[in-house]
């Protein structure tokens, strides 16, 4: 069977972790990556053997700085089955009419609104009903970390009212543009935020309230959920159910922090130390008059990197089975 040929459009913090993730699949592989200038990441993609591409008008500086291009977007998008849109919020509306003109399938990131693609993809919730689509939008790696717990516990038990609290980390590690910081800020002020209506464009029944603060930290996103279930469960009915996920890891053995998570990332040897799977505090589980509390952390650069590997064999009509896809993408990554 021929592999599926995956274009990288915008070789940034997503991009280039789902460009390595899908050329470790065995039914998948990068036709080319694209960069709008020859820095450190440029060059790291062509290290790597992938083919670069650039907007037209940015071929020449592209050139000047030491980067032999393959081509234009529109080139690489030609040569392509399907095209991962990994550029900044806003951009991928924008390369829409792109992809749509050369008839190649899409996927875009949370960044963008729903509507853009009209169906939004998390593995765990809705894998069969993206096959064989044209366009999909990966939810962002908040609402991928969300879709995760609050699905499991649905099928398992019944919602009636998830209310979850988001700290949300600043700006990733490597961003510098946001400069010193030092404050705590609720973003946004007007509630609720939108991670929860972003929950119910792929759990539309969930009923779901949000609000988020920004911290002076760059590591991870912190999560505290507290969820009113439908049926009686216990802790232990709890930890049971989220141990038989597999995009779930448990946190603890002196883990009291997302620095400490972070670290566990560089201890496994995890490409460049991420953690592709939502991290509880197992201890953290409490079930009380019917309500269930906890904690976790998600490392905003990588837990997304599966789910777009998933939706592309989704909508490659790869493997009509979520559950067996899921298995796939994490024993190619090693997660």
């Amino acid at each position: 069977m021929s592999k599926v040929k995956v274009a990288i459009n915008g070789f940034g913090t997503i991009g280039k972790r789902v460009a390595d993730a899908v050329q470790m699949q065995k039914d998948m592989e990068i036709v080319g990556v694209s960069k709008t200038k020859p820095n450190f990441e440029a060059f790291t993609a062509l290290n790597k053997g992938y083919s670069v591409y650039a907007p037209i008008d940015k071929i020449k500086d592209m050139e000047k700085g030491g980067i032999n291009t393959s081509g234009s977007i529109e080139d690489m998008v030609q040569v392509a089955d399907i095209v991962v849109d990994c550029t900044p919020g806003g951009m991928g509306e924008k390369n829409k009419a792109l992809y749509e003109k050369a008839g190649v399938k899409a996927i875009w990131q949370g960044g963008e609104e729903h509507e853009l693609a009209g169906f939004s993809f998390n593995a765990t919730a809705n894998y069969e009903e993206a096959l064989g689509l044209d366009f999909a939008r990966v939810v962002s790696c908040n609402t991928t970390g969300l879709c995760r717990v609050i699905y499991p516990l649905d099928q398992e038990f019944g919602i009636k009212k998830v209310r979850v609290t988001l700290i949300r980390r600043a700006a990733d590690p490597n961003d510098v543009k946001k400069g010193p910081i030092n404050a705590i800020v609720p973003s946004p002020i007007k509630l609720p935020s939108h991670h929860g209506p972003d929950v119910k464009s792929v759990i539309p029944h969930i009923n779901i309230t949000s609000t988020a603060i920004v911290t002076s930290t760059t590591l991870m996103h912190l999560h505290s959920l507290n969820i009113e279930m439908n049926n009686q469960c216990t802790t232990d009915d709890v930890v049971d159910l989220f141990a038989a996920q597999s995009r779930i890891r448990f946190v603890g053995q002196g883990i009291t922090s997302t620095a400490e998570i972070m670290e566990l990332g560089k201890d496994l040897d995890r490409p460049r130390g991420d953690m592709w799977e939502n991290c509880i505090w197992d201890k953290s589980i409490t079930v009380d008059e019917g309500e269930l509390y906890f904690f976790q952390a998600i490392h905003q650069e990588s837990d997304v990197i599966p789910e777009n590997v998933d939706a592309i064999r989704a909508m490659m009509e790869l493997e009509s089975n979520g559950a067996r896809s899921i298995e796939k993408t994490n024993k190619a990554i090693g997660l």
